[in-house]
């Protein structure tokens, strides 16, 4: 996919639902978008967010994002997958891979605990 493209929309799909995430046109969002279809384990920390580790490295553009809304789709490090469910404000720097065009329920549908969440391309 070459920057000219417009970025896919990502389905994300989570206990029989489905979200709509507009990604990035950035290096990391694009390798994330070469890894899809990609059905993970997602783990909840701080019930405000779930993550998964990678079995790679994505390529990093990390800044201080200051302030997280629900459903935005990040990148902590370059292996660690994480989709917020909550708004808080947070001193910690991420890659920005893309955000849930309408996340209302998302974190009902996230739950709390471990989920399984697949991430595909939409058709």
């Amino acid at each position: 996919m070459n920057s000219t493209e417009e970025m896919p929309v990502v389905v994300i799909a989570v206990e029989g639902r489905k979200f709509y995430a507009i990604l990035q046109d950035n290096p990391a969002a694009h390798g994330f978008a070469g890894l899809l279809p990609l059905t993970v384990e997602m783990q909840d920390l701080n019930g405000n967010e779930k993550y998964h580790y990678l079995a790679g490295r994505l390529p990093t553009e990390s800044e201080p994002v200051e302030m997280i809304r629900a459903g935005d789709l990040m990148l902590y490090g370059s292996d660690c997958l994480v989709l917020f469910y909550e708004d808080f404000a947070t001193p910690y720097s991420y890659t920005r891979l893309g955000q849930v065009e309408d996340a209302a329920g998302l974190a009902d549908a996230l739950g709390l605990g471990s989920v399984t969440i697949t991430f595909r391309i939409e058709e």
